[in-house]
């Protein structure tokens, strides 16, 4: 909480105006069956981005919500999310809390920075005029949140795989605005280093077209040295309130907490 004052000051004083900021949960010396933990967390969050990777001894246990790009024919579709809140306990009850997160200004304010960071991204892959914002501020429900999520798209001007994800890589919804600025700082401010969290997990198919996720709502597993990390995190503007970026924090992790049998 504290470094989230310290973010918000560096945002008054104009060093930049959105930062995702990141924290790790973390454990050592704990064994996990890393199919079974993945089972139980897909069972869990039924998340469509949800992937399981295997390198040698470590493990990327994801339940992504969230699409980075994708790529269908020339168009080229990005689906960030900015905006969480918690599921109601019943269908009226969620149904009010989804209208309070599409109505909620701050939400809305880190949403459309994000939206316009990656219109930003396209235009440099994309045909001149081409770039549209084909739904701004979506509501979607998933299995234990609400989630505030924008389309952009757009045309693509090539057929260059590498250089399309190239230009929107990193994306904006874990960065921030401007870009560059803010990846210097989380580097700074963040205490733990973020390696495929936060990077991406796909697909190219043989005639180029490609589908990609965002790795967040994951549980990264070294079984060499029985490190089990989850990693979380949010934007923070300027009318960030500490308390509440935590709230939104635990909230994120507890799908993988209680697969895990742990608490945030």
């Amino acid at each position: 909480m504290q470094q989230v004052n310290n973010i918000r000051e560096k945002i008054e004083e104009g060093d930049f105006y959105e930062i995702n900021y990141c924290n790790e949960f973390y454990s050592e010396g704990k064994r996990i069956d890393p199919i079974s933990t993945y089972h139980s967390l897909n069972k869990k969050a039924k998340a469509p981005f949800s992937a399981f990777f295997k390198f040698h001894n470590k493990y990327i246990i994801c339940a992504s919500p969230e699409r980075f790009l994708k790529k269908e024919g020339s168009k080229l579709i990005s689906q960030p999310i900015k905006g969480t809140c918690r599921k109601g306990k019943t269908k009226s009850e969620n149904e009010l809390l989804q209208q309070k997160l599409k109505s909620d200004i701050k939400e809305r304010a880190e949403n459309v920075m994000i939206v316009d960071l990656v219109r930003n991204d396209l235009a440099k892959s994309s045909k001149a005029g081409s770039v549209k914002v084909e739904e701004l501020f979506g509501i979607y429900e998933f299995e234990t949140v609400n989630h505030m999520i924008s389309t952009v798209v757009s045309e693509a001007d090539n057929n260059q795989t590498s250089s399309i994800l190239q230009h929107a890589f990193p994306m904006g919804s874990m960065t921030g605005a401007p870009k560059v600025e803010v990846m210097k700082n989380i580097e700074a401010f963040e205490n733990f280093k973020r390696g495929i969290f936060s990077g991406s997990i796909g697909y190219i198919a043989p005639n180029g077209d490609f589908d990609f996720n965002v790795v967040i709502r994951s549980i990264l597993y070294d079984d060499t040295s029985m490190y089990i990390s989850v990693p979380v995190g949010g934007a923070i503007t300027f009318d960030s309130v500490p308390e509440n970026e935590w709230e939104e924090l635990t909230l994120k992790a507890n799908a993988m907490m209680e697969v895990l049998n742990a608490t945030a």
